[in-house]
């Protein structure tokens, strides 16, 4: 009797660690655009309702920062971290963005709940979150991998992080920013 429970705890445990793999596994076609690329435009819905095209922030600093799911562990360590340091950003002329497949409606919850006060993208047809090659899946579900682009004011992109650790990130991209600034 006990070796059948030990074979069926090792099935267990091979199914469960190859589905793991599976689905963290990035589902996107399209290519991350990269260092010295123009970053793609897109339009997209924020957190307030309106909507905010990448176009409309020439000239600042943009954090372009994608994540899976609002109101989640990482993704509110992460977007607190930023807020914590907006008052360090907005001395350096840049602007937060974050975007998810999540809808304005999540955005809203979560900007209320946790007191965000940066803009929160909605991309629920995925398209913006495939063309920075950031679509992952999740158990079956479309999300944003947790990819970061810095892009320059003239548009350009300037830096790549992906599989960032959200407690340290918005440190990283503040260090960046310096260094860029300098030169």
């Amino acid at each position: 009797m006990s070796k059948i429970i030990l074979i069926l705890v090792a099935v267990v445990v091979v199914v469960l660690g190859g589905l793991a793999l599976i689905s963290f596994a990035d589902n996107s076609n399209s290519k991350m655009p990269q260092v010295g690329e123009m970053a793609p435009n897109f339009t997209l819905p924020s957190e307030k309702g309106t909507d905010v095209s990448l176009d409309s922030l020439r000239g600042k600093w943009v954090v372009l920062y994608f994540y899976p799911a609002d109101m989640t562990s990482g993704c509110t360590m992460e977007a607190h971290n930023f807020e914590h340091d907006l008052a360090r950003y907005n001395a350096l002329n840049a602007e937060i963005v974050g975007v998810s497949v999540q809808s304005v409606a999540s955005h809203q919850k979560f900007c209320a709940k946790d007191g965000l006060t940066f803009t929160l993208l909605s991309d629920t047809t995925h398209k913006v979150v495939a063309e920075y090659g950031s679509l992952g899946n999740y158990l079956g579900y479309k999300i944003a991998n947790r990819n970061t682009f810095l892009i320059n004011p003239e548009g350009k992109i300037v830096k790549v992080w992906t599989k960032v650790d959200p407690a340290h990130h918005s440190q990283e991209v503040l260090a960046a920013l310096h260094e860029f600034e300098k030169s």
